[in-house]
């Protein structure tokens, strides 16, 4: 038996190449039943009539308030998937919203709250729609950690966010990307200040709010005001949350894992980066199985692992290497690594 920590992707990742993600994959119709009643109670689309519409759609798909379920249930799905007698599953964390995720996962929201923890924040971060986020690399295309243009970088987001009317400000550490969140002026200034690079960056995110910063303080008090504390229990695996923190079953706070779940976490830099350094120095993994939708992930999964120079790791070259030699990294939103993991899906 081969052990696994599970990572929960974030919004972006349910795109066109994943429309009917669900019909295919989720292996639970009574539980997606139960989302969707969620969903029609709240006048929403059903997952069922977003998933199996005919086209994707830029403009109904990545809409906060649709995409957030969508991604979450994707992920729940392919969790419930694995085949937990020939892996075991020793920690889990996620990207940004992929926390959600993952206190389903988990174990610390019932498969129904996660949904219903996911779904209310997509919908208040859509109403809100506070800010826009960018993203853009401090590393080269070989992957090779450069602290140096790291810590340029910053130096230059805490310079646009000094001036006036300017809000800019780190919202993921996300491996070998910054993924940067603010007001026009301050994402204006900021991509004007630096050089594009690789043909697509500085790249700005289509329907994502300015996420994990103060910005979208009153998304997360309005979060709390309609997530009851009842809603969150001891979770039954390891939970490392966006600073590094570890969750222990039978050993966390449950008001403090709230607290943080709709505070810190909504108006706070999200170290994605640290989460998996800690994922792989505490719990050292033979895999690290990033669940559907979509494969954006595995970039960032590979740099931070880069980043923190486990098994000597120093580029992507290194990365490569070890990955076709003894496979570190499953990433279900691809067929052929999904079957590795799996207990008895036939698509």
């Amino acid at each position: 038996m081969k052990t696994a920590v599970v990572i929960c992707p974030g919004r972006g990742t349910y795109n066109k190449a994943e429309l009917g993600y669900l019909a295919k994959h989720f292996p639970d119709s009574t539980l997606l039943a139960d989302f969707d009643a969620q969903r029609s109670a709240k006048g929403q689309p059903t997952l069922g009539e977003l998933d199996g519409a005919s086209r994707f759609s830029l403009s109904t798909h990545t809409r906060g308030d649709n995409a957030s379920a969508l991604i979450y249930a994707a992920t729940l799905g392919d969790f419930l998937s694995i085949d937990r007698e020939q892996v075991e599953i020793v920690a889990v964390t996620g990207n940004s919203m992929g926390w959600y995720s993952a206190l389903a996962c988990g174990g610390a929201l019932s498969p129904q709250n996660g949904f219903r923890v996911a779904n209310t924040m997509g919908v208040l971060m859509q109403d809100a729609l506070i800010g826009g986020q960018l993203i853009y690399p401090f590393v080269c295309e070989d992957w090779r950690p450069n602290p140096e243009n790291r810590a340029k970088l910053l130096a230059l987001v805490d310079d646009i966010a000094g001036r006036a009317d300017h809000a800019l400000a780190l919202s993921i550490d996300l491996g070998g990307m910054l993924v940067l969140a603010g007001n026009e002026a301050g994402l204006a200034a900021f991509e004007t200040a630096v050089e594009p690079v690789q043909e697509r960056f500085p790249m700005r995110l289509g329907n994502h709010a300015a996420f994990h910063t103060a910005l979208q303080a009153p998304v997360a008090a309005e979060g709390r005001e309609q997530l009851p504390p009842a809603l969150f229990g001891q979770p039954d695996l390891p939970l490392i949350d966006g600073r590094g923190a570890i969750w222990w079953p039978k050993a966390s706070d449950t008001q403090a894992l709230r607290d943080y779940t709709l505070g810190a976490q909504v108006t706070e830099t999200y170290d994605f980066t640290k989460a998996m350094a800690i994922a792989a120095r505490e719990f050292a993994p033979d895999l690290f199985i990033i669940t559907g939708p979509g494969t954006t992930l595995g970039g960032a999964v590979a740099q931070s692992l880069i980043l923190a120079g486990w098994h000597g790791m120093s580029s992507k070259d290194d990365f490569k290497a070890r990955q076709n030699k003894t496979p570190l990294l499953v990433a279900m939103g691809m067929q052929e690594q999904r079957q590795t993991v799996l207990k008895g899906e036939t698509s």
